[in-house]
């Protein structure tokens, strides 16, 4: 009998990490945290409820792996959109057209972070908000180039908004019974996004009149 290879256990090890990850997305999303049991997330990545403890320490170690990575993956990604674009405007619709598709590939972890975000342990909660922080000024930063007459606040405040209306959508994109297609949706957010960020009206005389 051929014995694993030191790679092939790794690479098993983090396939069954990666699918510990994702049911624990699904289940939060629908039980909540403080409803979803160890032996609940073995089970639904097939194995064992202690097994569980081979690839972390407890659930709420496997919540701060699931949102700490994909608060590193959002930074990550738009780092390397600003990084492969070659005009401001370019920049943002690249930050749009990204946030927009993290958003429909992952509604159950976006539902997670709004409903189980004060579950985190403080270390995890600490690095979450620094990653998002980092996140955020990417766009804050690309609107001052772009709008360099809107102050920093202004900009952060815009930001959020757009994150809070892409973010949203996916769990409320049912329509007459019927889901409206990725393609579909993907165009309207993007569209609405862009027109939000880039109206006229978005300045501090505007706000204050």
């Amino acid at each position: 009998m051929i014995e694993p290879t030191a790679t092939t256990r790794t690479q098993a090890k983090a396939n069954r990490r990666a699918v510990l990850l994702q049911s624990a997305a699904a289940l939060f999303a629908s039980r909540g945290f403080n409803g979803v049991s160890i032996e609940d997330l073995g089970a639904a990545a097939g194995v064992s409820g202690p097994a569980v403890y081979r690839h972390f320490s407890g659930k709420q170690a496997l919540l701060g792996a699931l949102l700490v990575g994909v608060s590193e993956d959002l930074l990550a990604g738009g780092r390397a959109v600003l990084s492969s674009a070659d005009a401001d405007a370019s920049a943002l619709r690249g930050l749009v057209a990204f946030h927009v598709d993290f958003a429909l590939a992952q509604p159950d972890v976006i539902r997670v972070q709004d409903r189980d975000f004060d579950s985190l342990s403080e270390e995890d909660l600490a690095s979450v908000r620094s990653l998002q922080r980092g996140y955020v000024e990417l766009w804050v930063d690309v609107l001052g180039r772009l709008f360099p007459q809107r102050d920093a606040s202004l900009r952060r405040l815009q930001a959020h908004a757009v994150f809070g209306l892409i973010n949203s959508t996916p769990h409320s994109v049912i329509l007459h019974g019927r889901r409206l297609g990725a393609t579909a949706a993907k165009t309207a957010l993007e569209s609405m996004a862009w027109a939000s960020l880039s109206a006229e009206g978005s300045s501090p005389h505007y706000l204050a009149s």
